[in-house]
């Protein structure tokens, strides 16, 4: 599943190629379940629209539209916006924009979903659903470790994942900054010592900060909307690596269930 550098890089290209853009036609194909309202509404408030702000919190794309709408997009597992490119079976929407320009969005596996909704609802949405932005500016280290110590009983990684007490962190990236921070998985976060929540803390903002410059990773089939996988895949210490040695140590990596997701760790670095 994209994870918050994916989706940001894709606000960021969308940023730049949509602003000020009118929908000239839109068109679904999809399943309704993918969408909120009914296809002749949902595509009748699409059109005509000017996009004038493209966003994202966590996971979430947010298509600010001239109409006092907003579009929310989750990609889930295989979802993708994609420029300029041609129509297939897998593509859902697609929106024709002035400048003979279309975006397109795909999901094999329609897990997906856009939904068109008002500020309020929006706005009810993100404050229900999701915790602290981690390279916010104001995310600092003293708030990440009064939240910790409000849940001292839950495996860190398994916390980390949790889009409501963290947002936009996935399995990939907490994996990363728990061998950053030589932290094992399924600690407890009582255990943890103070110099170690320092350490992770760091951890979640400088992999996250390079990750988005490298624009995510492409560890299954994301693309960005050019086309173009992620450059971040070939900087992963342990995401993917399982029987592989260590770059720290040379140890096997090693993988464990947690919370029914892989996870793989060094049993010597990680404590």
């Amino acid at each position: 599943m994209p994870e918050l550098p994916e989706v940001e890089t894709i606000r960021k290209q969308l940023n730049k190629l949509t602003i000020n853009k009118s929908i000239v036609s839109a068109d679904f194909f999809g399943p309704q379940k993918m969408i909120n309202l009914p296809k002749n509404k949902f595509l009748k408030i699409l059109t005509g629209a000017k996009i004038v702000g493209v966003n994202r919190r966590a996971k979430l794309l947010i298509l600010e539209l001239n109409n006092d709408y907003f579009l929310l997009t989750h990609l889930k597992m295989t979802g993708k916006y994609l420029w300029n490119m041609p129509k297939d079976k897998h593509t859902h929407l697609v929106l024709k924009l002035n400048g003979k320009n279309q975006l397109n969005f795909k999901d094999v596996r329609k897990f997906g979903y856009l939904k068109l909704v008002k500020k309020e609802e929006m706005l009810e949405i993100l404050e229900n659903t999701y915790g602290p932005e981690p390279l916010d500016r104001g995310f600092t280290f003293s708030q990440f470790e009064k939240m910790l110590s409000q849940k001292p009983k839950s495996k860190i990684k398994q916390l980390l994942l949790d889009q409501k007490f963290i947002a936009g962190i996935g399995n990939i990236y907490a994996g990363e900054a728990c061998f950053y921070a030589n932290i094992l998985p399924d600690r407890k976060v009582a255990t943890l010592k103070r110099q170690e929540i320092q350490k992770l803390f760091q951890g979640l903002k400088s992999i996250l900060t390079m990750a988005v410059k490298c624009g995510g990773t492409t560890a299954d089939d994301y693309l960005d909307c050019y086309g173009e996988k992620g450059n971040y895949a070939n900087k992963l210490k342990v995401y993917g690596r399982k029987g592989l040695p260590c770059y720290k140590c040379k140890t096997i990596l090693k993988e464990s269930r947690l919370g029914g997701r892989g996870t793989v760790f060094c049993p010597k670095c990680q404590k």
